[in-house]
């Protein structure tokens, strides 16, 4: 008598399943910055995963901090919420009246949010949710594709002849601002972009990390 062995397939996760999807012509570029639309996201996932849904969460309105938007995304009995703030063009925080701060280079102003810039904030934010699930998350991390298509390594600045960066260094405090501006675009793209001009010590790495996680 013989017997057969039954062979099971593992089911694909939902984060296996759209983590693998390359989204690289969906993309938008604006300011350096990678946008994947909320149109493609969906439509993206609705086409692997076609029991997915979403909701928009209450505001959260504060005088002093400004808006932040909230979205829930459930897929195959799973639901993930994401958040984020009302920005402007610069990654300033936007309040409901407009206001100034100052920087190095002078006196910046930030206009009062309207309700196109919550509108934004919100399909934003769903499509965040969406990297949470998966889809287009290598994005956010500064890398070009998804993580079945290259192997991802952390991005560390070349050696070369560029002046070395510090904690200590005068351009350190520079640096921080502009880490802190870019915040949005992920700790690689971040150092790749400084590394263009500077060679970063490990201490510097690790702050950079801290201040963009």
């Amino acid at each position: 008598m013989t017997t057969t062995k039954k062979t099971t397939t593992k089911k694909q996760t939902t984060f296996e399943k759209l983590s693998a999807i390359n989204v690289n012509k969906y993309v938008e570029k604006k300011s350096n910055l990678t946008y994947l639309s909320w149109a493609n996201a969906w439509s993206l996932t609705k086409s692997n995963c076609p029991d997915a849904t979403y909701e928009i969460g209450e505001m959260l309105v504060d005088n002093d901090l400004g808006i932040m938007c909230y979205t829930s995304v459930t897929i195959d009995g799973e639901t993930l919420t994401m958040w984020l703030p009302v920005m402007d063009s610069k990654n300033q925080a936007m309040k409901k009246v407009p206001y100034s701060y100052t920087t190095r280079y002078g006196e910046k102003q930030v206009a009062a949010a309207t309700a196109f810039d919550i509108n934004k904030t919100i399909m934003r934010c769903l499509v965040k949710n969406l990297a949470m699930f998966g889809l287009g998350i290598y994005l956010y991390s500064g890398d070009d594709l998804p993580q079945d298509t290259i192997a991802q390594e952390p991005i560390k600045p070349t050696p070369s002849k560029s002046e070395v960066v510090d904690t200590d260094s005068p351009k350190w405090e520079a640096l921080v601002n502009f880490c802190k501006e870019n915040k949005a675009i992920g700790y690689n793209a971040v150092v790749k972009k400084i590394s263009a001009s500077y060679t970063l010590s490990d201490n510097a790495l690790a702050e950079i990390k801290k201040i963009t996680k």
